[in-house]
C-alpha cells in the first residue's frame, strides 16, 4: 500500500507540479537601474532580477533605459524577457 501511494504522489508530482513550476509570469515597473548588456542584476520596481545572455530586450515602446516603464516576463526562475512598456501602465 505504501509503495501505491508513492508511486501515485510521484506520477502527480510529473504531471502536475512540473508545468506549475514552469508557468509564465510578469511584472510591470519603473526601470531604476541595469547592467550595460543585458545580463547582470536590474532593478525594476524595486525588485532585483537578474537577467542572462539568453534573455531577450525589446524595445517596442521605445528604449529600454533609466526612468522608463518595462516588464518583466519569467519562465519558472529564469527570465525570458524584459521588454519596453507604454508609460501609462507604471503610473
Amino acid at each position: 500500500m505504501k509503495l501505491l501511494s508513492v508511486a501515485v504522489f510521484a506520477t502527480w508530482a510529473l504531471l502536475v507540479a512540473s508545468p506549475i513550476s514552469h508557468a509564465q509570469q510578469e511584472y510591470t515597473g519603473r526601470l531604476e537601474s541595469r547592467p550595460e548588456g543585458a545580463a547582470g542584476t536590474w532593478v525594476i520596481g524595486g525588485r532585483k532580477v537578474d537577467a542572462t545572455d539568453q534573455t531577450q530586450l525589446e524595445d517596442e515602446y521605445g528604449p529600454i533605459e533609466v526612468g522608463g516603464c518595462v516588464v518583466v516576463e519569467y519562465a519558472g526562475k529564469r527570465v525570458t524577457f524584459i521588454k519596453s512598456e507604454e508609460k501609462g501602465k507604471c503610473n
